[in-house]
């Protein structure tokens, strides 16, 4: 039960709310606030101001999915990097992390989850469809799988890999430097990049 006190209506409305994010406990929440009750107006103002321009006009790649400021990202519109490669993760702080690695210069597909009956997630749920269109529109050679080395992680694997199969390209997965069960925001970027580097064959990934 909360029995924290508060003399202002205004402030406890502040703290319910940053108390509604992940990891924020009331504490910390009361804590947020009376920090930025303390700075200048203005810069509250472009505090507050960032994340309602960023829920309002933010958009997603239509290419692959990534959060995006414009139609296309700026990975998928690079000319530089390799447009013939693609690598498949679940979400768009997978890609943060093999981003922050600095060991991949191909192209991204952000299924926008993963494959979990246990949470009413099927593949009709996810961005699978959009990826066997991109194999068949676009020059790609390999398809990289991933994806968090869990059970749900193995199974979308499987699911894309017999989608995928029919197609002439290489599919790949991550190698098992990455822990069973880790989900690929938790592990660190010099295992992370040498698992994207030593990559191997998908069908001999578990032997």
């Amino acid at each position: 039960m909360n029995n924290q006190q508060f003399s202002s209506s205004l402030l406890e409305n502040a703290v319910n709310e940053f108390a509604k994010l992940p990891g924020i406990g009331r504490k910390t929440a009361l804590r947020l606030v009376l920090h930025l009750l303390k700075q200048p107006e203005h810069d509250v103002d472009v505090f507050g101001n960032s994340f309602i321009k960023l829920r309002k006009e933010i958009r997603y790649c239509k290419v692959c999915h990534n959060i995006s400021d414009t139609e296309v990202c700026r990975i998928c519109s690079n000319a530089s990097r390799d447009q013939k490669t693609v690598c498949v993760v679940e979400n768009i702080k997978d890609v943060m992390s093999i981003e922050n690695t600095q060991q991949f210069r191909g192209l991204y597909h952000v299924l926008g989850g993963i494959i979990s009956p246990m949470d009413g997630i099927g593949p009709s749920d996810l961005e699978i469809e959009s990826l066997i269109q991109r194999v068949l529109s676009e020059e790609i050679k390999e398809v990289i799988l991933a994806l968090s080395t869990t059970m749900e992680g193995d199974t979308t694997n499987f699911y894309i890999f017999r989608k995928l199969a029919p197609f002439n390209i290489k599919i790949t997965t991550i190698a098992r430097g990455i822990a069973i069960g880790d989900e690929l925001e938790y592990a660190d970027e010099v295992t992370l990049g040498r698992s994207i580097l030593n990559r191997v064959e998908f069908t001999n990934s578990f032997k």
